[in-house]
């Protein structure tokens, strides 16, 4: 087929032998550069008797050390900087799975690189310089809306940054009277605009939107085809991370038989979570990453905590790079609500801070209308005064959700639960309950 829809057709399509070699001179350098500047990795490599003179194939990246995410926030802020501050031209952090954040630096060929893989990405699912694309993500710290927009303007497309915080009411405005063609943002948050446009009593074929490119969140196929069809688009995958690089690390291409990761930038690996042994192609297992083109901040072998399995068969699109089925978990207890990710522990510690409230609670995930919505049913406890008060319930409910959206950015809504009803009598109580469906 012709190369139409691919970016770079020099690297995407590159021969396997000749792919493998251009990763192993890109990791050996890349392993050279973090023992010298990072002390993480420097002590790392020493603990477990590394020889870099003897990484000299793939299979060799075996037997380095793992990167986790727990690793990178403890380096908070600069410590996993492998170049001076002055190097650095953009820094990101993306939502903390605990109090403290990961943070990433980017030099500018970092930035060049990034945006030729978002670039990539957008070419993959359709995007041409004919399309005006509105960019509905976080545009504050979370790179989401960045790394889009700069890949979007690499192709020549036109681009509205709506950001997430528009209005529903506002994202549709702008979508009829730009005449938008491509959607980015999450799933959640698309069902949101598909119900608005219900609301309104406006048909889909009323706009000029045609493609849409989803990702920040899990979701499924019924989810994707439920988009479609209210949509009226053609809805593709994403994959992206805060601490590898943000959105650009793998994108559906028309086959939609999975998500192409750009190889060239990244060595992809899928582990057994509980043995850390690599497992085959087509095996699901955890997701692990080596950076071997960033500059700032480059990963060795960073546990992402995604559940997925890889499939190295040739594409029908002419791409070589392998893919990436769709995330169907995770190996933590990390809850991703709306873009939020988020864990029980951290609902437990904003509990802890609001007087009134029991540490006995239930997360309570479910999709109303198409659209993801979240309860915090919190027991209150048996010595708090006036519980049939309705306004001292009020002042309960305002203190815990005020805390909930200034520490954690956590839109929900909080119930009350009689003392003792949330505790179970044998075995580890369940604090979360997702009805969002299987992904």
């Amino acid at each position: 087929m012709s190369h139409a829809r691919l970016h770079n057709p020099g690297c995407e399509t590159l021969g396997r032998d000749e792919l493998e070699q251009l990763q192993i001179e890109r990791l050996q350098s890349t392993l050279n550069r973090v023992y010298r500047n990072v002390a993480f990795y420097r002590n790392a490599f020493d603990t477990h008797c590394v020889n870099l003179e003897r990484i000299r194939d793939l299979p060799a990246l075996a037997g380095l050390p793992f990167t986790t995410p727990e690793d990178l926030r403890k380096s908070y802020p600069y410590d996993m900087f492998a170049v001076p501050l002055r190097d650095i031209v953009r820094i990101h952090s993306g939502a903390a799975a605990s109090g403290t954040p990961i943070v990433v630096g980017y030099t500018r060929n970092d930035l060049r690189n990034w945006t030729e893989c978002s670039a990539r990405v957008l070419a993959a699912a359709g995007i041409t310089e004919h399309d005006v694309v509105q960019i509905a993500l976080d545009y504050g710290l979370f790179p989401g809306g960045f790394g889009f927009q700069q890949g979007a303007e690499q192709i020549g497309a036109s681009v509205i940054p709506a950001s997430s915080i528009a209005s529903v009411e506002k994202q549709i405005a702008v979508m009829k009277d730009f005449k938008t063609t491509a959607l980015i943002t999450m799933p959640s948050h698309a069902l949101r605009i598909a119900s608005g446009l219900e609301q309104m009593g406006l048909h889909p074929e009323r706009l000029c939107l045609k493609l849409g490119l989803f990702g920040g969140e899990r979701w499924s196929d019924q989810l994707q085809h439920q988009i479609e069809e209210r949509l009226h688009i053609v809805a593709t995958d994403t994959y992206g991370l805060t601490a590898l690089m943000g959105p650009g690390v793998a994108g559906e291409c028309h086959g939609r038989q999975g998500m192409h990761i750009n190889e060239d930038h990244f060595i992809v690996e899928v582990i057994d979570p509980k043995t850390l042994q690599p497992l085959g192609p087509g095996q699901k297992g955890e997701l692990v990453l080596t950076t071997i083109t960033k500059e700032g901040f480059p990963l060795i072998r960073y546990r992402t905590g995604d559940l997925t399995s890889i499939d190295p068969q040739p594409c029908a699109c002419g791409r070589t790079f392998v893919r990436m089925a769709r995330v169907s978990g995770r190996t933590d207890d990390l809850v991703v609500f709306r873009g939020v990710a988020f864990t029980p522990s951290q609902i437990e510690q904003v509990l802890a801070q609001v007087e009134g409230a029991s540490p006995h609670y239930q997360i309570i995930l479910d999709r109303v209308g198409g659209a993801d919505t979240l309860e915090i049913k919190v027991e209150v406890c048996e010595a708090f005064p006036s519980l049939d008060e309705v306004r001292t319930l009020e002042t309960l409910r305002r203190g815990i959700s005020d805390r909930l959206m200034s520490v954690l950015n956590l839109d929900a809504r909080v119930s009350f639960a009689e003392p003792q009803s949330l505790r179970r009598e044998t075995g580890p109580p369940t604090p979360v309950v997702d009805r969002r469906g299987t992904p």
